[in-house]
């Protein structure tokens, strides 16, 4: 990312000038004076394990399950809701937006304006800056973040105010299924969820869940995927939940220095999967809803594939071990004084509650969270989003990038493979649009089921999920984002074409 290296390294600098220095900088620091390494002080030192254990055993564990369990029920768990499965998180999303869904469009045009606007005139105030470090860490990205920043206001604007409708340029912008589209069905979602997830995502964060739950599958986790496990609250999240909740958990995870840059990039890239309920909505599209069960126990076997696959192989393979915050990362090996992965998750869950500031830290973590996804994310997926529809829709871009695909899928005797060849690679702009052209011009039921799977598991696409990495500090970029999309693509073709054969 053009901005995480910034952002990184001006961390030590923000937390300085406020005062408000976190668990792992307390112990980086007293790594300096005992000589301890971070994150292993309970387990090398004698005095600090008494300490720690005094500490931590007047934690009651309700203050564990209460918070725990709400989150979980609040993101996990499906609930009948008019007519249909859904999450809390998401009736409370559409009740927001019942109630104010007319604001919502110039909320979100305000919020990205505010955000170009900022993020031009900030840096010219450098002592005001100086003086505002969380302003800073939020308005003072890198040239190439400033322009997609602005570009992203200059769209947004255009499209809000309905101007160049008639231009034979601007209409492009701003047409229903570019801009239009952006702003009114994606972004208007998004600031929502932003909204409620920043301040309720800290239930599943601070009060010790991805400890106890990163104990338990750590056996599980790192060898099957090469992540921590604490990562299974995010796949989880993803799969039952929102990728979109997924990707907000690992950036804030990755932030708060529990993830390396390595393992950031592979949780976000492969684990923040898209909701059941939009699954249904793929599949329908094609108008094959009668085979949803074979249509999802694919997915689960593609994604499971992919999550072992493609973290060992570049790009992702090459990402650095390096945190973003030092001395936060959880151990993997369990200390002798332990006798079972419980006890043990259980010991640093009421470790996690026994640092925490209280319910000031709580509401000042959700209020930044708020402002680096509103301010930080909304404009980049605003200008990318954009820009990528108006490639898919008006340009045969991406008919030429998928003609690679047509001798592949030839050589598997994929009926109406040149038409299917054209879905292949435009799936990284929209998940959705694979198969809108998939209902118009594909016949062949078989066909139609495998663009309609893979383009779920491809997983990556610029207009939410790859908007949303790209916008955040973890390190990864365009290009390496596609490289995966391709790679993600090669794995689902190689299973899901076997299983069509069989089925049609």
């Amino acid at each position: 990312m053009g901005d995480s290296q910034w952002r990184g390294e001006n961390l030590s600098e923000m937390k300085d000038l406020t005062g408000l220095r976190t668990e792992s900088e307390t112990e980086t620091r007293s790594e300096s004076k005992t000589g301890l390494k971070p994150g292993t002080e309970a387990e090398t030192g004698d005095g600090a394990e008494k300490n720690v254990s005094k500490e931590v055993s007047r934690v009651p564990l309700w203050k564990f399950i209460l918070p725990s369990v709400s989150g979980i029920l609040f993101f996990m768990v499906p609930v009948r809701y008019d007519g249909g499965w859904t999450l809390p998180v998401k009736i409370l999303a559409n009740l927001i937006s019942q109630r104010i869904g007319e604001f919502l469009p110039i909320l979100c045009a305000a919020i990205v304006t505010v955000s170009g606007f900022l993020t031009v005139v900030l840096p010219c105030c450098r002592r005001y800056l100086e003086s505002h470090p969380a302003l800073k860490r939020t308005f003072s990205p890198s040239t190439i973040w400033k322009v997609i920043r602005v570009l992203g206001t200059v769209f947004i604007l255009l499209t809000y105010f309905g101007i160049g409708d008639g231009n034979p340029v601007l209409k492009y912008i701003v047409s229903s299924d570019t801009g239009a589209f952006i702003l009114s069905d994606l972004l208007c979602s998004l600031v929502i969820i932003f909204l409620i997830a920043s301040f309720l995502l800290p239930l599943l964060l601070n009060f010790g869940l991805p400890e106890f739950i990163g104990a338990l599958m750590t056996r599980v986790m790192r060898p099957l995927f090469s992540i921590p496990g604490r990562a299974a609250v995010d796949a989880l999240t993803s799969w039952i939940g929102d990728g979109t909740l997924g990707v907000m958990l690992s950036v804030t995870q990755y932030e708060q220095g529990y993830y390396s840059k390595r393992e950031a990039a592979t949780i976000t890239t492969t684990f923040s999967a898209v909701s059941i309920t939009f699954a249904i909505i793929v599949l329908s599209q094609v108008d094959l809803l009668e085979y949803f069960g074979l249509y999802y126990l694919l997915i689960c076997l593609v994604g499971f594939v992919c999550a072992m696959i493609v973290p060992r192989i570049p790009p992702l393979s090459l990402k650095k071990d390096e945190y973003l915050v030092a001395g936060k990362a959880m151990g993997e090996d369990i200390p002798p004084q332990y006798r079972s992965l419980t006890e043990y998750g259980l010991a640093l869950a009421k470790r996690k509650i026994a640092s925490g500031k209280g319910f000031g830290e709580f509401l000042l973590g959700g209020l930044g969270n708020a402002m680096d996804m509103c301010f930080g994310v909304l404009p980049v997926v605003m200008c990318i989003g954009t820009v990528s529809l108006i490639i898919a829709n008006y340009t045969p871009v991406f008919d030429y990038l998928g003609a690679p695909f047509r001798p592949l899928l030839e050589f598997l005797q994929v009926p109406q493979a040149a038409e299917a060849s054209k879905t292949m690679v435009v799936g990284f702009c929209d998940m959705f649009i694979p198969s809108i052209i998939a209902a118009e011009t594909i016949q062949t039921e078989m066909t139609r089921f495998i663009v309609a799977t893979i383009s779920v598991t491809q997983l990556i696409y610029l207009s939410e999920i790859g908007g949303l990495i790209l916008g955040s500090k973890i390190p990864i970029n365009i290009f390496e984002l596609f490289v995966i999309f391709l790679e993600r693509t090669l794995i689902s073709l190689m299973i899901i074409v076997p299983v069509a054969h069989l089925v049609f």
